[in-house]
């Protein structure tokens, strides 16, 4: 029995099929970056630094991968800057949100040890054990853990995606874009959201429901509570 093998691509053979296939391929990446160009759009605003982000009770640091049990260095990073606005006096409770989904396996309590260490009281702090990504980390800070004003804290090509969508899921929010050294993770990150940039623009559309989404938690509130 004969093999199939694929074929190679046959390219235009006239000027006209040419410009055929240039304006499809033009078309393409219209499309590929229409939402990347909705979120610059639509966040500009929203953008500040650690030095001049409005004060606001709720900071919401996102979970960025663990290394041996421990933040890794850009999760580090993101838990160092609300540290920072923590004892800054700019935001009075944490509420950090990540991967608990395996028991080997657990973002938040590790950002929660790590923000102790740097200073952050454990009354200050809230974990999410189910911010699987970012829209149900933005859907849970609202439904779950009634939050409806935050400060956002991730890496700069990422923060632009989490303030958009956490405004889609009724959270008004700053962004605090995190500075990293433009290496091989950062420009992976970067091209990522080209793509990421995609799904976030359905999910905008869509509104799924989380992976999880649970009964309601007053663990910010009590934290706020005890502020007082």
């Amino acid at each position: 029995m004969r093999r199939w093998r694929p074929g190679r691509p046959r390219l235009p053979r006239t000027r006209e099929g040419w410009r055929r296939l240039i304006r499809a391929v033009a078309a393409g990446c219209v499309l590929a970056l229409l939402p990347a160009t909705w979120l610059h759009l639509t966040t500009g605003d929203r953008l500040r630094t650690a030095a001049d982000v409005p004060r606001t009770e709720v900071a919401v640091v996102f979970g960025a991968g663990l290394w041996d049990g421990e933040p890794s260095p850009y999760l580090a990073h993101r838990l160092d800057a609300a540290a920072g606005l923590y004892r800054a006096g700019r935001i009075e409770v944490v509420l950090v949100t990540g991967d608990n989904s395996r028991e080997e396996y657990d973002e938040p309590d590790a950002m929660r040890a790590y923000l102790v260490r740097h200073g952050v009281p454990d009354g200050r702090i809230v974990s999410d054990y189910a911010g699987f990504d970012t829209w149900d980390s933005c859907v849970r800070a609202k439904k779950i853990f009634g939050v409806d004003r935050a400060v956002l804290i991730s890496q700069g090509f990422h923060i632009r995606r989490a303030v958009a969508l956490c405004r889609e899921a009724g959270v008004v929010s700053y962004g605090v874009g995190v500075d990293e050294a433009h290496d091989t993770t950062w420009y992976y990150g970067a091209v990522r959201e080209v793509v990421a940039a995609g799904k976030a623009a359905v999910d905008a559309v869509v509104e799924p429901d989380p992976r999880f989404l649970g009964p309601r938690e007053p663990g910010v509130e009590r934290a706020l509570a005890d502020v007082g």
